[in-house]
């Protein structure tokens, strides 16, 4: 299969009235809320940590991630269990709805400023039928220095 036709699995999720995706490869699991805990000194977007089977693993809001307006959390809230770098990070979401096939060729780079979202963390923006997805780059949504502090968590 050539690069123009190679196909991407996305798990697709809502923030406000926008639907974005990450790679499927990065999403481990999809959790219901849970119980956060607080960690002091951290930055606002870092709501804590989880317990996920025995593993402490930290949690950002995106929403705060990406200075969306916020909002409480509902039964449609999930939390996305993603790899970063070599951490397990938890992305607080609006909904997950579900994993789609996006071909390569129906990804375009992204535009200088897509809503509330630095160009920086955008991989791409897929159109498909009405549907506009904004592709997350999540190296960049979580920088090294950022990842390292956060890592401290779990330590």
């Amino acid at each position: 299969m050539s690069e123009h036709n190679r196909i991407i699995k996305a798990v697709i999720f809502q923030l406000k009235d926008e639907e974005y995706g990450v790679d499927v490869q990065q999403v481990h699991l999809i959790e219901r809320m849970n119980h956060i805990t607080r960690v002091p000194k951290m930055p606002t977007f870092v709501k804590g940590v989880i317990n996920l089977r025995g593993i402490v693993t930290p949690v950002i809001d995106l929403r705060e991630r990406f200075s969306i307006e916020t909002t409480n959390y509902t039964d449609s809230t999930r939390i996305i269990i993603v790899q970063v770098e070599d951490k397990e990070v938890g992305l607080i979401v609006d909904a997950a709805n579900d994993v789609i096939d996006i071909p390569s060729d129906q990804i375009e780079q992204p535009p200088e400023v897509v809503g509330r979202i630095e160009s920086d963390y955008i991989r791409g923006v897929a159109k498909l039928d009405e549907r506009l997805l904004i592709l997350l780059n999540l190296n960049k949504v979580l920088n090294s220095e950022e990842l390292i502090e956060i890592a401290q968590i779990e330590a």
